[in-house]
């Protein structure tokens, strides 16, 4: 059964539900984006997955409070006993999932912003299912399968010099942001950061594990996702502010990224 519970953050006071599901042994999370401020030791492991880039302050297993810069497609762990301290003033959206009969998950370590193709399209078809609010899917499957990604942290290396830093990524979102509606490619944003197209697609794609295109659209679709929930503006005219061709073209590209339609996924969000 799908439960839909109010997000153990503190949101503000305009956002989307917290949607839920049990399956199994497993609870199964996805959080909207939006700010929040939590802290808390994990009474269990939990896994973590951010299909946004996030920013913000955090301390995990220690009491020195830094900034954070996370990459977009992050996996993510907390393991048991872990003290956690985490605050954002934007957030982005996050599936958590974590085993609900004290089995305590593979990892000793806590770690973040690992790039694991195959944690992508779990997480995906994750979210593609709680949005549409259906129980079905495989959710046991899904969420052994982020498990095992967890397991042995030494098989992945750390990001090799030169690939898209948080501080670029945050450049990089304020530029986009700034003009979703406009003429944006690859082209403007290799330039902003000073690098040639190639070796920025190459960049990004190793950071991010997403070409810069798709990320642009992903983008465009987080803001018509926002201007769906906040205003009662017509989907045509989202759909032009964020820089789509027609609300056709954002449909499609609605239902290829969520599983879901603009006006499906409205009619979900509403109480």
């Amino acid at each position: 059964m799908l439960l839909m519970n109010p997000r153990n953050r503190q949101p503000p006071p305009q956002t989307e539900s917290v949607r839920r599901i049990e399956a199994g042994p497993w609870a199964i999370e996805l959080l909207p984006g939006c700010a929040y401020a939590t802290r808390y030791v994990a009474t269990q492991s939990a896994i973590g997955f951010a299909f946004d880039s996030q920013r913000g302050m955090h301390a995990i297993g220690s009491d020195r409070v830094l900034p954070f810069e996370a990459l977009p497609n992050g996996l993510a762990f907390v393991p048991a006993g872990c003290d956690v301290f985490s605050e954002s003033p934007r957030g982005g959206e996050y599936l958590r999932v974590a085993r609900t009969d004290g089995m305590t998950l593979p990892g000793e370590h806590a770690f973040n912003n690992r790039i694991d193709p195959q944690a992508i399209t779990l997480a995906l078809s994750m979210r593609s299912a709680l949005l549409r609010a259906t129980t079905e899917g495989d959710w046991e499957a899904w969420a052994l399968g982020l498990a095992e990604r967890v397991k042995d942290q030494k098989t992945f290396s750390a990001r090799p010099q030169g690939s898209i830093t948080g501080n670029r990524m945050r450049l990089l979102d304020e530029f986009i942001d700034a003009d979703l509606g406009g003429a944006l490619g690859v082209k403007e944003m290799a330039g902003l950061l000073g690098l040639s197209e190639g070796y920025f697609m190459r960049a990004f794609k190793q950071a991010t594990g997403k070409s810069p295109h798709s990320y642009l659209i992903d983008r465009r679709l987080a803001k018509a996702r926002a201007l769906m929930r906040d205003s009662s503006a017509r989907l045509t005219d989202i759909a032009h502010t964020c820089g789509f061709n027609s609300q056709a073209h954002m449909t499609t590209l609605f239902k290829q990224r969520l599983g879901v339609s603009p006006a499906q996924l409205r009619g979900y969000s509403r109480p």
